[in-house]
């Protein structure tokens, strides 16, 4: 009996988190209230100060249930044993545009993450958790810039940090206008050539093979 009623428990906390994710997602986190989001999910009030407790809180279990794009392109990076920095940079922004546009539950709350949420008062935290997935991404796009550079035997045009935060800056915005557009381009082939044509602007040479070479260095279909 305890244990079904763990199970139970279990259940409708995450009923409340997809409930969550439905309102946000339809009315922003500020002009959603705990009715709302009890009436999505066929519940009470009360369940939901038994889960959590508050608003921020809720939101905070919303974020948690999910990898956002630059936190798992960052734990790419530091997982992939693929030689080539070029290489295993171009695999890293391919899998990371698949998983944005493949995974709807990732989507739906990234969405809410950019466009549904003011980073005010106790929401703070959610901009540091992106500011800091951001900041690490960067980094690591900027030693496999030096890297790059440094076997190639190129000159980058800009400091490896530019590089990185300009590669950056088109990856973000072509993730949030997919998303505005409501995924009308094909996100995973515009950010493959967008990449491959901003490494080429630097001079650097792509490596022979398939557009779609995977992390460990092997071929995507």
């Amino acid at each position: 009996m305890a244990r079904r009623t763990k199970e139970d428990a279990i259940a409708t906390r995450n009923s409340l988190i997809d409930a969550a994710e439905q309102v946000f997602g339809e009315k922003g986190v500020s002009r959603a209230s705990l009715s709302d989001i009890a009436q999505a999910a066929g519940a009470t009030r009360g369940a939901i100060y038994w889960h959590f407790k508050d608003k921020v809180d809720l939101f905070g279990a919303m974020m948690d249930r999910v990898t956002l794009p630059l936190e798992q392109g960052f734990g790419e990076f530091e997982s992939s044993t693929c030689p080539d920095p070029v290489q295993r940079l171009r695999a890293v922004m391919a899998m990371v545009l698949r998983s944005v546009a493949s995974d709807e539950r990732t989507r739906r709350v990234f969405e809410v993450a950019l466009y549904k949420v003011e980073y005010v008062s106790e929401m703070v935290g959610v901009r540091d958790r992106h500011m800091a997935a951001s900041e690490a991404f960067t980094r690591q796009l900027a030693r496999d810039f030096e890297l790059a550079a440094e076997v190639q035997h190129v000159v980058l045009p800009m400091t490896a940090m530019e590089a990185a935060t300009s590669l950056h800056a088109l990856f973000d915005g072509l993730i949030r206008n997919w998303i505005l557009g409501e995924g009308g381009f094909d996100l995973v082939r515009v950010g493959r050539v967008g990449t491959d044509a901003f490494l080429v602007g630097l001079g650097l040479a792509l490596p022979v093979g398939s557009p779609g070479e995977s992390i460990d260095g092997g071929v995507d279909p």
